[in-house]
Order: structure tokens, then sequence, then C-alpha cells
């Protein structure tokens, strides 16, 4: 399980923190990135087609918001 989990958040952003703690608790590694404190990272969520976070990347499918498409991430992290 070294396949790289990206989560792009804010600062007080409570479906962020939602995302977080379940890749957490699922014992998945990931990086985030706050596009608060690096517009950079903002733009790279626009590549994904979002405009606003949580957006959850892995390999090339990106997920938005806390939702049921977050758990084929997670299945994908962990194959």
């Amino acid at each position: 399980m070294n396949k790289r989990v990206l989560v792009y958040t804010t600062n007080d952003c409570i479906e962020c923190t939602m995302v977080k703690q379940v890749l957490s608790q699922e014992g998945i590694p990931f990086e985030t990135r706050n596009i608060s404190e690096n517009p950079e990272y903002q733009k790279e969520v626009e590549k994904y087609g979002f405009l606003g976070v949580p957006v959850t990347v892995l390999e090339n499918r990106a997920v938005k918001g806390f939702t049921n498409e977050l758990k084929d991430i997670i299945e994908l992290a962990k194959a």
C-alpha cells in the first residue's frame, strides 16, 4: 500500500476534516495540500475539474467531498 493519496483542503473545512479522519482510521497515508496556504494548490484542484475542496486524489482518480466515491479511493489505496 504505497500509493500516494492527496487531500486538498482549507482551514476550517468540516468535510475536509472528515475525509482526513476516515483515511487515518483506514490506515491510509495521505499528503495534505492546503489551498489557503498555497495558491498553486487551487490551480491543481481546478485541473481536476473542481473549484472547491475537499478533493481526494489517487493516481488518475479525483473525488470531491465526503461522498460514497471516497470509498472507491479507499479501496484502491488498500489494493
